[in-house]
């Protein structure tokens, strides 16, 4: 028998209290954060949905398992149990430890970068795209044609666009080509997933023009759980399984364990090539730590170990996917304008559908973020012209190719109630919406300006 509630498949046994605001207390809130959600002090918020990344609950074989962290400088028990599991779980033979997944993309895509290299993904994210420009490379975009339709029901539309990518390659020629990353599942483009097939066909381009193939991997058991449930051929092969087979397709991977590593510190870089491992080793031992820490104490490596095991434990995946959809799916019954079917790790607002009368260059994404603030205390991140507009050569605005608002949830964090209450406060949000007004940057960075960036109202 299916039940319609959705229930935690755990126990609370520790509690942090939750600082409720007034809307007078909000407003002050965020004109002293310039209107900028990420420079709130996080006592000043009910609903963390800023993201999912570092913000999960550990589980008590986590917080167990942290006692045995072995601190050792080389070659400690904690690096040896990390190690084992990765190699279990991707394949791969040669791992680097980092204290977060920013870092395995500096090292690798710093290395295989620079001038002149293009780097070609479904959709990167900010911070890989950030360190891939940063070196002086190019990051190309290419997700399929029913990636741009936000409401447009598709099983699959976090996939790469392979005659694209095909024509890419032969565009800027495969020696120019830095890496293909296919980006699991696609955070950029709505929390998507990504199909076996399109990883196996993404493979084979890559293969014939001996071009690098990387996975990023932060999300892979969420992943897995979509083909599981929606690509043919899958139904009986378990989490993992399916996740060990799209790794056994890419010559490495970046990880950023902060998501379904299930911690709140770490990552992973893992390849398969030792050549192109001993320059990352190098770059990570100047940067980061001795090759077997990275960056990472014995005890977090021993959290990430655990972690690893219990994300593919099918009673969380379940809870997990169905409790995200849970949210998705009220506000789609309400008519808030969102990228669908409903990702694995977040809720995807249009923002320009909702606020029709902002343009583009004045920020509905940023604006919507503002108003989740004061109305419910919910703080949320922009996903759009704010994260990835930039200006031609002539100083024209080019818009990202959309303006979304990122409701990301914790793990094992919120419970159903905070849920309902989110749900609340967007049926508040309806209430004079098209008196809405826009944002303007007063003050920005050159890199990841949506982090720092100062904003005004207009």
């Amino acid at each position: 028998m299916t039940f319609k509630t959705i229930i935690e498949p755990f126990k609370i046994k520790e509690i942090e209290p939750i600082n409720v605001t007034t809307e007078e207390e909000r407003v002050k809130y965020l004109k002293d954060a310039f209107y900028n959600p990420f420079k709130l002090k996080s006592e000043h918020v009910l609903i963390d949905f800023l993201t999912d990344s570092g913000t999960s609950a550990m589980s008590s074989r986590q917080w167990a398992a942290m006692m045995e962290g072995d601190e050792a400088y080389a070659g400690s028990r904690s690096w040896l149990k990390m190690e084992a599991v990765i190699k279990d779980l991707t394949g791969f033979e040669h791992i680097l430890p980092t204290h977060q997944g920013r870092a395995a993309e500096r090292i690798l895509y710093g290395y295989l970068g620079g001038k002149g290299k293009v780097f070609i993904s479904n959709t990167h994210f900010d911070t890989t795209r950030a360190n891939i420009e940063f070196s002086g490379a190019e990051a190309i975009d290419i997700p399929v044609e029913e990636a741009k339709h936000p409401m447009l029901d598709h099983p699959f539309k976090g996939n790469m666009d392979v005659k694209e990518l095909e024509r890419l390659i032969n565009h800027y020629g495969p020696e120019n080509i830095g890496g293909v990353i296919l980006t699991v599942t696609n955070n950029s483009g709505g929390g998507q997933p990504v199909s076996m097939k399109n990883a196996k066909d993404v493979k084979q381009v890559c293969n014939k023009y001996k071009v690098n193939y990387f996975l990023d991997c932060c999300r892979i058991a969420e992943n897995a759980y979509f083909i599981n449930h929606r690509e043919t051929g899958y139904e009986k092969k378990t989490y993992k399984e399916i996740a060990q087979e799209m790794f056994s397709l890419s010559d490495g991977c970046v990880m950023s364990a902060k998501k379904d590593g299930l911690v709140n510190m770490g990552g992973f870089l893992a390849v398969k090539d030792k050549a192109l491992s001993d320059a990352c080793t190098n770059l990570l031992i100047i940067t980061e730590g001795f090759a077997t820490y990275g960056g990472l104490s014995g005890r977090s490596m021993e959290a990430i170990a655990v972690g690893l095991e219990e994300v593919f434990e099918p009673d969380y995946l379940k809870y997990r996917i169905r409790s995200t959809a849970y949210l998705g799916e009220k506000l789609y019954k309400m008519g808030v304008p969102l990228i669908y079917p409903i990702g694995g790790h977040a809720v995807y607002i249009d923002a320009r559908a909702f606020y029709p009368q902002i343009p583009v260059e004045q920020y509905p994404g940023q604006a919507m973020v503002c108003e989740l603030y004061l109305k419910g205390g919910i703080r949320s991140v922009e996903i759009g012209s704010v994260m990835f507009g930039k200006k031609d050569k002539d100083g024209k605005f080019i818009p990202a190719p959309n303006e979304l608002v990122r409701l990301a949830i914790p793990r094992r964090v919120y419970t159903q109630s905070h849920i309902e209450y989110v749900i609340e406060v967007f049926e508040k949000m309806f209430e004079g919406k098209e008196n809405v007004k826009g944002m303007k940057i007063i003050e920005e960075p050159e890199f990841l300006r949506h982090f720092t960036a100062k904003f005004e109202r207009l």
